[in-house]
């Protein structure tokens, strides 16, 4: 692509004076932060200004209406991009000629919302905004229309005039609010802009109407119904290229001569001398320069007198032939005193076929890549950008969608649909999903998951993680511990999930009881992530064992708990206390040899032996109290006489 050859635009800043301050600044994704900073050395006591300046390029995507747009748009785009692949393109050809009226109606549907509320506002500032975004919608159509005609549609000869008229007619519609307003006045045919309407008409090739209004008129004039009369026969002979019919274009192209022919004698003869807006109509008729020229307030602008033109001159016009008449036009519509406007500049690309052009046009013009993204992804299931490749490993398409869904990203809510257009960049579009995905603020778990299930879904496992490990530390911070611990278990985080499980425990001792038991009862093989998490799943099996009286189990499992050295030496005190009401059962639940692991535990933790990797700290000290050793030891020495007696029985039977 060839460099920008326009200088980009100033924007002046309300409150910053940078001939006075350095400014200082932070690229976002889709914004830039500037704040004045001080010159270093001048020692200047005098304060700066305090704010900091967004300044953001693309204001539409926090339009409300607009959004819809995007919003609609981007259902459009994803069945495109669904749609099966056939051999041909040509075989497609109606199927995208639909999808470009599908765009064209969303970009329709939006533009009247704002004109309604433009009118209903009266904030006179924001009406102004809905104008300007109205006149920019209507830009925005008129060019996809022309590009619908001319590369999507592709009309041949004969076909492309009719295609043309319809394309000026629709842009071009308030000639139907004139005539309304001249018919319901209380004489039509005195009325000021009468001859304005039945011109209008003529111009955009509408004869039926045009009859219609002039019948009003011969009424009115028994003396000139001759004349009248000619000129509507004249209007109503006008040959009309029918593409469904049998008739070809050479003989087509043969009668229209034959009626120029017999319009040109009418013309000389005088027959309409005697009323010079028949012969107006008459000139217009025949193609006549002047005749035309002298109509610029009812063309308004150049490509509507391209298009009169080709239907009085040259109506069976190819495709090829379009730039020379196009050119000429918009020379002798702007007459060399104004130059041409960007909007003009695009046109004439189009009318060149030069697509390439026209997107490059489109890019510098709009203020968002919203248009040239969905035509050039349009364009290219067409097969019409194969040789439009960029020199950095990307292609246009792909190029220019990255560039909109990257703006999309910006949007708290929109971003949601960038993802989708990130999925069908098979190049790049991968690589920006992921580093744009973990710029989404994680406002609420709601949010969090809906990211998450995104990331899932495309085995982007480095985010998964990431998402998972921030989500579980605002929970900490919140002290949500099961929403915490959750979170690190789905980010696979050993580490936090054995802070976390600490913490569990830390609250266990303090209160007694566990919070989020669901979501201990339910840890599963989930509980193998850390030692840590391993003693808390077990310890709560304990306490549920212990709960329905299944004490010769819960008994073994708490002295495994010890024994593997699973449980922090920190509870081992808490894990003793525990097997107090066991060793009180009247029932022997701890054999003898259970009975000696458990002093023996005792006897470890009271002489202070120690793994390699642990230390005693004051606080383990402190946790020890006389009373609990003096109630374990007596409870531990009862029980190995209960259990020694009770095995010695057993043993001599």
């Amino acid at each position: 692509m060839e460099e920008v050859d326009v200088e980009p635009a100033i924007t002046v800043i309300p409150g910053v004076d940078s001939g006075q301050r350095h400014m200082g600044f932070v690229w976002g994704p889709g914004d830039i932060l500037l704040y004045e900073t001080q010159r270093k050395g001048t020692g200047s006591g005098e304060a700066g200004c305090p704010l900091i300046h967004v300044v953001r390029k693309d204001e539409d995507i926090y339009s409300p209406i607009l959004r819809k747009l995007f919003n609609e748009s981007h259902h459009i785009f994803v069945g495109l991009q669904q749609s099966k692949e056939e051999t041909s393109s040509k075989t497609k050809r109606p199927q995208f000629v639909s999808v470009s009226k599908n765009y064209r109606s969303v970009i329709r549907a939006c533009m009247e919302e704002l004109q309604q509320v433009a009118v209903s506002t009266r904030d006179t500032a924001l009406s102004t905004q809905y104008c300007s975004q109205v006149s920019i919608l209507l830009a925005v159509e008129l060019i996809w229309n022309l590009c619908e005609v001319l590369f999507i549609e592709a009309a041949p000869a004969g076909s492309l005039l009719l295609h043309l008229l319809d394309w000026v007619r629709l842009h071009k519609a308030d000639v139907d609010e004139k005539a309304q307003e001249v018919l319901h006045s209380d004489s039509p045919t005195r009325h000021h802009k009468y001859w304005d309407v039945v011109i209008c008409y003529v111009l955009q090739g509408r004869m039926d109407e045009a009859r219609q209004m002039l019948a009003k008129q011969a009424s009115q004039q028994p003396a000139a119904r001759s004349m009248f009369k000619t000129l509507d026969s004249l209007m109503k002979k006008m040959p009309v290229f029918n593409p469904v019919g049998s008739q070809t274009l050479t003989e087509f192209d043969l009668k229209w001569r034959h009626w120029h022919e017999e319009c040109e004698l009418h013309l000389q003869d005088g027959s309409f001398s005697s009323n010079s807006n028949l012969e107006t109509i008459c000139k217009i008729l025949l193609g006549h320069e002047e005749a035309l020229l002298n109509q610029k307030e009812q063309l308004s602008t150049w490509y509507h007198l391209l298009v009169t033109r080709l239907l009085y001159t040259h109506p069976s016009v190819k495709p090829t032939e379009l730039h020379y008449y196009a050119q000429s036009s918009m020379d002798l519509f702007l007459d060399n005193r104004s130059a041409p406007e960007p909007l003009d500049s695009i046109l004439l690309a189009a009318f060149e076929f030069d697509i390439h052009q026209v997107i490059k046009d489109c890019s510098i013009a709009l203020s968002n890549w919203w248009f040239v993204a969905h035509l050039t992804d349009l364009l290219d299931h067409c097969k019409l950008l194969q040789s439009h490749n960029l020199h950095f490993g990307s292609n246009l398409r792909e190029f220019l969608l990255l560039e909109y869904a990257s703006g999309l990203f910006a949007h708290h809510s929109l971003w949601q649909l960038a993802v989708d257009y990130f999925d069908h960049c098979p190049e790049f579009g991968r690589m920006y999903l992921e580093l744009q995905i973990e710029r989404v603020p994680l406002d609420t778990e709601r949010k969090a998951l809906k990211v998450l299930r995104i990331c899932e879904q495309r085995q982007l496992a480095e985010q998964v993680r990431s998402i998972c490990k921030i989500m579980a530390k605002k929970a900490v911070r919140n002290n949500r511990l099961g929403s915490a611990l959750s979170w690190s278990i789905r980010a696979k985080d050993a580490a936090f999930a054995t802070l976390i499980s600490d913490r569990f425990l830390q609250d266990y001792c303090a209160r007694g009881t566990f919070s989020d038991l669901d979501l201990i009862d339910n840890l599963g093989p989930a509980m193998l992530l850390s030692d840590r998490l391993t003693f808390l799943g077990k310890y709560r099996e304990f306490h549920k064992l212990y709960g329905e009286k299944r004490f010769a189990e819960a008994a073994k499992l708490l002295l495994s708990l010890m024994t593997a050295r699973i449980a922090p030496r920190s509870f081992w005190m808490t894990l003793l206390t525990d097997a107090l009401p066991l060793l009180e059962q009247k029932q022997v639940i701890f054999s003898a040899d259970q009975t000696y692991e458990l002093m023996h535990c005792l006897e470890e933790l009271m002489s202070g032996k120690t793994e390699p990797s642990e230390k005693r700290t004051v606080q383990q000290e402190e946790d020890i109290e006389t009373t609990k050793v003096e109630l374990l030891r007596l409870a531990l020495a009862r029980n190995l006489a209960a259990a020694v007696v009770k095995e010695g029985t057993v043993d001599s039977l």
